[in-house]
């Protein structure tokens, strides 16, 4: 039986957040230092906006991991419809870089929406599942659920940001696992989403390069296949122990993104083999307390939503890392925690407070109901004062009788 006090999942997830967001400011100040020098004669420029959104990121999971979570059943709509809004807007107003319109720019302000999206279905899908019954039809699937995730997915897309599509859906499948939906009816629908992510590859000549580079990077090597073979360098160079910290050549040009989507190829380089399954197993550990915390709620909103939160950190890592690796194609998702971002790391942050406000209130739920084991029929124990008998009491009225 759980103890009354935040459990081991807690401490947890509070030691590998914080350790994760710590030693991101390191590797986000080696891989840019160098860059920023030449840009903005300021070797900490990057290090100092990615402290900056750290501070307010942290602010955040403070504040939520001290408001009931259950309060974000009535934001459901207003975060869903503003999600929606965002999106929408981003592709009128965003800033295009690098051919992508995914932020939104108000003077020193930028702002992600998809990283706002991810988090508000996650909210919805939470809300929705823990007052109905899990759908067990493609047919039951597909409305509400298919088509709202379907227009987050489709509007992400056209940005284009293949990566935070990808994370969505593992969400959402995490989610209707838990929820109680059958594994053939999650099997028949992504198929076919598969065959509208391939589509969407397809006739899009920038996706359908990257999908052929993957297949082949060194077919074109200082093309397509230039970002898969400098990942795979990088890696390879670092060895066991790795370069050292700072030591990196990659990130100098050679590399693009390195402080970014590309930073865990630095990690690899600058502390080799040891540094990178450091990171992977600080990910597992999440996915390990985030998925109990979940698995130990007993109020069907906060498994869900616990479940939804995991599974997004997780999902979004184990796809940046299966890319620079050269498992999977590459696209263009941050490392969670660690990559440069501001929008990634506020968001990531906020998340991890909600979480821990599930653990926390779970073990409120546990003390409030701890048996009696005097007991026999296991109830709980009534209250009563623990002070001194009162002079009127019935027991000194007995004592009084026996000694006269």
């Amino acid at each position: 039986m759980r103890r009354g006090g935040p459990g081991l999942e807690y401490h947890l997830l509070v030691l590998v957040t914080l350790g994760l967001v710590a030693f991101g400011l390191v590797m986000v100040y080696s891989a840019s230092s160098a860059r920023a020098a030449l840009a903005a004669d300021d070797p900490a420029y990057y290090l100092k906006r990615q402290a900056l959104y750290a501070v307010v990121g942290i602010v955040a999971l403070v504040l939520l991991a001290r408001t009931d979570y259950r309060r974000l059943r009535f934001a459901v709509a207003p975060l869903l419809l503003g999600s929606f809004v965002l999106l929408v807007a981003v592709l009128a107003l965003g800033t295009p870089i690098n051919g992508a319109r995914r932020w939104l720019t108000y003077g020193p302000i930028t702002v992600q929406p998809s990283e706002l999206a991810k988090v508000a279905l996650a909210v919805w899908i939470a809300a929705y599942l823990a007052r109905r019954p899990a759908p067990q039809t493609i047919g039951e699937l597909l409305r509400p659920i298919g088509l709202v995730i379907g227009a987050a997915f489709a509007l992400v897309l056209v940005e284009p940001d293949l990566g935070t599509a990808i994370a969505i859906a593992i969400m959402a499948a995490a989610v209707l696992v838990v929820a109680g939906t059958r594994l053939s009816t999650l099997a028949g629908t992504a198929a076919l989403g598969t065959f509208v992510v391939l589509a969407a590859i397809w006739v899009e000549p920038y996706r359908r390069e990257r999908i052929l580079s993957f297949l082949d990077p060194w077919q074109d090597p200082q093309g397509a296949g230039f970002q898969s073979v400098q990942a795979m360098l990088a890696l390879g160079s670092g060895g066991f122990f790795g370069v050292g910290l700072g030591e990196s050549v990659q990130k100098v040009y050679y590399l693009p993104e390195a402080s970014t989507d590309m930073i865990f190829a630095i990690i690899g380089e600058e502390l080799g083999l040891i540094g990178a399954f450091g990171v992977i197993a600080a990910f597992v550990a999440f996915g390990y307390a985030g998925f109990n915390v979940a698995l130990g709620c007993r109020e069907p909103f906060g498994k869900l939503l616990a479940t939804g939160i995991t599974a997004l950190v997780c999902g979004q890592a184990a796809v940046n890392v299966s890319a620079v690796m050269g498992i999977a194609p590459l696209t263009g998702i941050p490392l969670p925690f660690v990559s440069y971002g501001g929008s990634s790391l506020v968001v990531a942050l906020a998340s991890v407070g909600i979480l821990l406000n599930i653990a926390t209130s779970d073990a409120k739920e546990n003390r409030a109901e701890l048996p009696d084991r005097r007991r026999r029929d296991g109830g709980s124990r009534p209250a009563r004062a623990r002070g001194r008998r009162v002079a009127g009491s019935p027991g000194r009225g007995r004592r009084v009788r026996r000694s006269a």
